[in-house]
């Protein structure tokens, strides 16, 4: 076996310890806490994954929740116990950042279906004792928020100071501003939508397709095989990360620069710099993903309709509401474009809701959110900064 292989090995080990496992808190709810799922299924017993920073003040008023992206996990403010890597959005969470530690008490949970620790695919089923693998139930944008309230009232906290996230993380932003108004005082939604477009819902289908037409994801049980589908999850984080981009970022970096060589080999191999980068932009995902898990989570996205559950009308969900809002996006961002944040601040201002609104000008696309923006940095300390003198804190 070589070197290669060796560390291919222990880094998926290292994986599936983490889902059992976690190297982060974790919330054990029994069958006296079960917990109901859109899709008519529940779960007898679960748990949540998460990580906190900073403290608690005795009232427990200076909680701020964190929400992933798709790709994301609890690990938002320190090193990764897979990747050995920082935090995910440690350019917004810490001491002295936008939402500081030393101010705030942050929360960030592992979704529900996710393979970090929170129960999902990956996980080991009580009943069995093998994998859930496709026996776990669908679960939706609605019902992660439900877990994390559990986890919320776990720790005791009846009030969110604000909720944060961008992407899926917006997503479910918007969910907790409409399923718990009452218990959250900001929310802050970045470069999201309320439902997830078509054009998105095609490109997720793609990233699936992908994974189960690799002989080794074995209808979904490659675990109890021993198995792991690397090439089609490879494939579908590509394709999927090329979203995240913008063209001007890509051509900034890549443009038609070659890989290592001085002419084009007529060939197949990596020719461009961009062939090579998605390619480890793949392989390193597998590393840290479970591939089931990336299928019930791009499926959660997709099911996303919030004004669905609202008789068809957005402005229904935030009816009467005393959140206070701050929206944003990016104009760069053909994912999640500014269009679709602006029918989130028409029907938050139909609800004659307390909400600003900032389109950032970058060219650096979807993922910009989780980069280094100053004006992003600027407005959310501002908004969260003027939100505390109004919470009294």
């Amino acid at each position: 076996m070589s070197a290669i292989d060796h560390t291919v090995n222990a880094t998926a080990e290292l994986r599936r310890a983490e889902t059992q496992s976690p190297s982060s808190r974790v919330a054990l709810f029994e069958a006296d806490q079960p917990l109901a799922l859109d899709g008519g299924a529940s779960l007898a017993s679960f748990q949540i994954a998460y990580q906190t920073y900073g403290t608690l003040n005795a009232e427990k008023s200076n909680a701020v929740l964190v929400c992933h992206a798709l790709t994301g996990d609890q690990h938002v403010a320190n090193i990764h116990p897979i990747t050995g890597k920082g935090g995910w959005w440690s350019l917004m969470v810490g001491p002295g950042r936008p939402i500081d530690t030393d101010r705030f008490f942050v929360i960030c949970t592992n979704v529900l279906g996710g393979c970090m620790g929170t129960t999902g695919p990956a996980s080991f089923d009580p009943a069995s004792g093998e994998p859930y693998a496709l026996s776990f139930p669908v679960v939706t944008i609605r019902d992660m928020v439900r877990a994390q309230a559990m986890l919320v009232d776990r720790l005791g906290i009846d009030t969110l100071f604000a909720v944060v996230g961008g992407s899926m993380g917006g997503m479910q932003v918007l969910q907790w501003a409409a399923s718990y108004p009452e218990r959250v005082f900001a929310a802050v939604p970045i470069a999201t939508a309320a439902r997830h477009s078509s054009q998105n819902i095609a490109f997720h289908e793609v990233g699936r397709q992908a994974i189960m037409a690799d002989p080794d994801w074995s209808g979904g049980n490659y675990l109890a095989l021993g198995r792991t589908p690397r090439k089609g999850l490879a494939v579908a984080r590509m394709a999927a990360h090329i979203t995240y981009l913008s063209d001007e970022a890509l051509h900034r970096k890549f443009g038609r620069n070659l890989q290592d060589r001085l002419a084009i080999t007529f060939g197949f191999d990596a020719d461009f710099q961009i062939e090579s980068y998605l390619r480890h932009q793949g392989m390193t995902f597998v590393d840290r993903f479970d591939a089931n898990s990336y299928l019930y989570m791009t499926r959660a996205m997709d099911y996303f309709d919030l004004a669905a559950d609202y008789d068809g009308t957005l402005a229904n969900a935030f009816r009467g509401t005393k959140t206070r809002f701050c929206v944003m996006s990016f104009t760069s961002d053909w994912l999640f474009p500014t269009s679709e944040n602006r029918t989130i601040v028409h029907a938050l201002n139909a609800a004659g809701a307390n909400v600003s609104f900032v389109e950032v000008e970058t060219d650096k696309g979807h993922d910009s959110f989780l980069l280094e923006e100053p004006e992003m940095f600027a407005t959310i300390s501002g908004f969260i900064a003027g939100a505390a003198r109004r919470r009294g804190l």
